[in-house]
């Protein structure tokens, strides 16, 4: 701990406004866990938490299990703010509630994947930062959402791990969160700041790490500041950038690198740009995933402009795909007749909740039904009961509310 962070870091909010939630409703004084921890356990039993093991952070579906995934990226995202925010004398619970949920809203493929979403959807600039947000708020939880404090839900909306500012300071406002529709805000608050630094500190060096692991790249290839000031290997450049971020920012006053090593940090990043993220290597898959993607969004659509809220409708398809997506239509009604949400929308809810492997799988699925087979083969062989609408229970609604294999 360093006592005198105090003097510089302090939040402007009240903690009335900060530790605020969505809908108003009385504190249980036996709850020992704080008004931010909670938050943490909320996340973490949800079900858009749980999808986050199976969703791309750089590589798709990976079958190598040291490759990185979504949910392994937030957690690393969050013991890495942690650690600054205890340099900093900062909420720790806080800090670790915004990092766990910051990338609820990421859709199966990664970034390639809210491309395709978003034009499939009929928008420009889908932005997964707010898309979070809406999975908290009113996605998760059938519909109800998470009712998280206003700081964690600042924090996420304003997280935005894309842009590498050198420093950065919370803008200190209390915001319309809902009406956020940008990534021009900043956080409300010295945990959020974090937050947002944290996370390309914590998948810079991943990335390179992974890429490296695969074949891809070369420790000699990484540019040759970035090596001397930060490393080449991922615990080095995490050692390097959060030493350097929490000695800058308790002499600036500001959440910061110095310049030596943002110069490399920034370096590195365009390294990472052009040799992993743009790279042939990816770019090749993108057509399969446009056309798992359209084919989805097509066949969903299409069933639920037949057949809308009437869950048994579904079930003459015969494939779990539509099972599932007849019992999230159900499940969501109240709050999608709430909201007078567009088919579209709600296809593209279910879609992005999906994990890679059950968009790959309800593609298969949709072309040669388990059922298919099942009815042509032995009960004893197939493992199911010929005319059993696909295979094992059906999830608890999929999408935002339980897409994945349940």
């Amino acid at each position: 701990m360093h006592p005198e962070g105090n003097l510089f870091f302090q939040n402007e909010l009240s903690p009335e406004v900060q530790r605020r939630r969505r809908v108003k409703r009385p504190e249980d004084a036996t709850d020992m866990r704080g008004h931010y921890f909670r938050d943490t356990t909320a996340i973490i039993h949800s079900y858009p938490f749980r999808r986050l093991k199976q969703k791309t952070q750089v590589f798709f579906a990976p079958r190598n299990d040291h490759i990185c995934t979504r949910i392994e990226h937030v957690m690393h995202v969050a013991t890495v703010a942690a650690t600054i925010c205890r340099a900093l004398n900062l909420d720790v619970d806080l800090a670790w509630a915004i990092a766990m949920g910051h990338d609820l809203g990421h859709t199966p493929f990664g970034h390639l994947g809210e491309k395709i979403l978003s034009r499939l959807r009929g928008i420009q600039g889908f932005r997964h930062e707010i898309y979070s947000l809406r999975v908290v708020d009113h996605l998760a939880n059938y519909g109800r959402g998470l009712n998280l404090t206003y700081a964690v839900r600042d924090g996420i909306i304003n997280h935005c791990g894309e842009k590498f500012e050198q420093a950065l300071s919370p803008d200190h406002q209390e915001k319309d969160l809902s009406a956020i529709r940008r990534r021009d805000h900043l956080p409300s608050t010295w945990e959020g700041v974090v937050v947002r630094m944290s996370d390309k500190i914590a998948y810079l060096g991943r990335d390179l790490e992974d890429a490296m692991q695969l074949g891809m790249i070369r420790p000699e290839e990484v540019p040759p500041e970035g090596r001397r000031l930060l490393g080449s290997s991922n615990s080095e450049i995490i050692d390097a950038l959060v030493n350097d971020l929490i000695r800058t920012s308790l002499d600036a006053g500001t959440v910061g690198f110095s310049d030596d090593i943002y110069r490399a940090f920034v370096e590195v990043k365009e390294f990472n740009y052009r040799r992993i993220y743009t790279s042939p290597a990816l770019a090749g898959y993108h057509q399969y995933f446009e056309r798992i993607l359209e084919t989805l969004f097509s066949y969903l659509h299409d069933l639920f402009e037949q057949h809308g809220p009437e869950e048994q409708a579904y079930l003459g398809e015969n494939n779990t795909l539509a099972a599932r997506f007849g019992d999230y239509v159900h499940k969501m009604e109240a709050f999608y007749s709430t909201e007078e949400s567009p088919p579209e929308q709600v296809v593209f809810d279910y879609i992005a909740g999906m994990t890679d492997d059950f968009a790959i799988e309800s593609v298969q699925e949709i072309m040669v039904p388990r059922r298919f087979s099942a009815q042509f083969e032995l009960p004893s062989s197939a493992g199911i009961a010929p005319g059993t609408p696909g295979t094992g229970s059906i999830d608890a609604g999929g999408g935002p509310a339980g897409a994945g294999r349940g």
